[in-house]
């Protein structure tokens, strides 16, 4: 089901880790950024769509995680764009021909076995280099490129209507995940893109996390600095205090404390082979 969280913006809730597709109403038709995840939630999607009379005339991919990559024929053929180096990575990704299969493999470990559709996977047009705007026809969607978590992430932020997506970012149940593969300071990196975020925060009335509750009003200052506060106290070798990992996670979360323990395992291994 669609929910609007601004003038022209719904978002639709997948059951699989709180995943959230974006829809943005334009002139012509929507723009979908991150659909998602199984079968069925996406062809909810194209039915509440089709009952609203509206068509997708874009796409986009926020980074290139498999979850953010996927499509469903219902869509249709509209591009599907994502940053440059989103594309190449996924382009990369796809050089293997066993990729698709290994995410299936993946899968099976997960009650969404056999529920997602990987025929359409990873269609992605990539833009200039630097493009600071979405090319569509509808409210200006403005892209802010960093290199937290994956390679060419992307935020799209929606001034004139107040919403920041913020993809794998943001989220009240996720912690930060850095991405400890594929550059040589993942915590800067993290720190650049929060302070990129910020740089608009102040104009934000909604955020909308890839995974998670959607913020609002006055919320998304307050997941910067929680964020912020969790990258800083990896960084220092120090416990974080955070609500999301340890006896406070929410129920049904509790293997972010998992992903928190991993990321400052390998932080410590890093820092030794320095």
């Amino acid at each position: 089901m669609l929910k609007q969280v601004a003038e022209g913006v719904l978002v639709h809730e997948s059951e699989f880790v709180q995943s959230n597709a974006i829809v943005v109403r334009g002139r012509t038709g929507v723009l979908l950024i991150d659909p998602g995840v199984q079968d069925h939630e996406m062809a909810c999607l194209a039915t509440d769509l089709s009952e609203l009379g509206q068509t997708v005339v874009a796409g986009f991919s926020t980074h290139p995680d498999w979850d953010h990559l996927l499509w469903h024929p219902r869509f249709g053929t509209a591009p599907r764009y994502g940053t440059a180096r989103c594309a190449t990575a996924v382009r990369e990704q796809l050089s293997d021909p066993g990729a698709k299969d290994e995410i299936a493999a993946h899968l099976l470990e997960t009650e969404i076995a056999g529920k997602v559709p990987l025929d359409l996977y990873g269609l992605i047009t990539a833009l200039p280099a630097g493009t600071a705007e979405l090319p569509w026809d509808g409210p200006q969607v403005r892209i802010i490129e960093h290199q937290a978590h994956a390679p060419g992430h992307a935020a799209l932020f929606i001034e004139e209507l107040g919403v920041l997506v913020a993809g794998d970012m943001l989220s009240d149940v996720l912690v930060p995940m850095l991405d400890l593969n594929g550059t040589a300071d993942p915590i800067e990196d993290y720190l650049t893109a929060l302070r990129l975020l910020e740089g608009v925060a102040g104009n934000v009335g909604a955020v909308v996390p890839g995974h998670g509750s959607v913020g609002g009003a006055g919320e998304v200052h307050a997941r910067i600095e929680q964020d912020r506060a969790y990258v800083i106290a990896l960084r220092d070798g120090k416990d974080p205090s955070d609500p999301r990992i340890g006896p406070s996670a929410k129920p049904g979360w509790e293997w972010v404390s998992d992903v928190h323990a991993g990321q400052r395992h390998r932080l410590a291994q890093r820092s030794e082979h320095a």
